[in-house]
């Protein structure tokens, strides 16, 4: 499999439901190269200034283009990108569009127009498990420990400057510039503390004091750091089948493994590190996939808890994640099946080789390398 052969077939799907694609991912997750990796696709760097240039006649530079593809990369930096995606829609159907960015569409008030029914999203994440192959990544560790971003999981040697450099651009280019966030130390000590409880649940109240912040200010950041792709907010699943289910604090989850070891000022792998690590890859797995639930995850006041779960209408599939099969206790699910018997039960694990099924009493669980997750909630 070529690397990032995953994500071509996730652009072709969506250009198969609209003519225009948003590629959405974090600084450095390699959008850019992915979309200069598309055979016959013209490419616009919307940086650049002869192109900023040009689009302000999008009919002409959209009538100038022979390609069946074409890419507009960083298209936010334009001054009405959306007009220009708009017009590529409703007058140019025989293109494909692909527009680049690091947040979601509606992040910048220059968008104008939603594009509604002429775009799909599609969200970049780290380096899957299933990639590793295709970029010659020697281990599963090595990509827990390093990250997913191709310049730091590629680098020879372990490159600490590496972090600090992109969180500053991060700042600069997409907090700052869409956001209008001032508070550049009090912004950076926030993701550095939220880095460090990466997985863990969200307390707004000791997240500002490490921060020096107010209580509304982080709600404020941390909206903006879902955003643009640098947190995962997962938050708590009721059915309503007991009263002592969470259904208040969520989990908040960093983008990317490297920057939780780099925050946590981890350098080698100890055991209790693999589990939580390996909790970020499931849920960038399953933000992968391109249709299907959000996942949440479940937890009583009696701390029963369970990674994640999919809710899908009157089933709930169940996800549970532990570095090898061994560490796995059916308890937990076994009373939330009690509660809500209908669903698929997963463990998903770094250790194990093979998919298999598995009794644990009356339980029914499928055991699934990390590697073959988003294969098998596509399947």
């Amino acid at each position: 499999m070529s690397a990032r052969a995953v994500w071509r077939e996730r652009l072709e799907e969506a250009w198969r439901r609209a003519p225009v694609c948003w590629l959405s991912g974090v600084r450095r997750v390699g959008k850019t190269t992915l979309a200069r990796a598309l055979p016959r696709a013209a490419f616009f760097n919307c940086d650049l200034p002869e192109v900023v240039r040009r689009a302000e006649d999008p009919t002409a530079l959209l009538g100038s283009v022979r390609e069946r593809v074409v890419v507009f990369d960083e298209v936010h930096q334009l001054a009405d990108p959306s007009r220009l995606l708009k017009i590529a829609a409703d007058e140019f159907p025989r293109l494909k569009v692909l527009a680049t960015g690091s947040s979601t569409l509606g992040a910048t008030e220059k968008f104008r127009d939603a594009l509604t029914g002429r775009k799909r999203a599609v969200h970049l994440v780290p380096v899957l498990p299933e990639e590793l192959s295709s970029f010659g990544v020697p281990s599963l560790e090595h990509r827990l420990l390093r990250g997913g971003l191709p310049p730091a999981l590629l680098n020879d040697e372990h490159d600490p400057g590496f972090y600090g450099e992109w969180l500053d651009s991060f700042f600069a280019r997409d907090v700052r510039e869409l956001f209008r966030v001032e508070k550049r130390s009090g912004f950076l000590l926030l993701v550095e503390a939220l880095l460090r409880q990466s997985g863990g649940m969200m307390e707004a109240t000791s997240l500002a004091r490490a921060a020096g912040l107010s209580r509304p200010t982080v709600l404020t950041y941390l909206n903006a750091l879902e955003i643009t792709h640098a947190a995962t907010i997962v938050r708590p699943w009721s059915g309503g089948r007991s009263d002592r289910e969470l259904v208040q604090t969520p989990k908040v989850y960093g983008f990317d493994t490297g920057f939780v070891c780099h925050a946590r000022g981890i350098r080698d792998l100890r055991p209790d590190d693999r589990g939580l690590l390996l909790e970020h890859l499931v849920l960038e797995s399953l933000q992968a996939v391109m249709t299907g639930p959000r996942p949440h995850y479940w937890r009583d006041k009696s701390g029963r808890e369970l990674d994640f779960v999919l809710p899908r209408g009157e089933r709930v599939d169940a996800i549970e994640v532990k570095w090898s099969e061994s560490a796995f206790d059916p308890k937990n699910l076994a009373h939330f099946r009690a509660l809500y018997p209908e669903g698929t039960n997963y463990l998903v694990t770094g250790a194990t080789t093979r998919a298999a099924t598995k009794r644990y009493g009356a339980l029914r669980v499928r055991i699934v390398p990390v590697a073959e997750l988003r294969a098998a909630m596509v399947g």
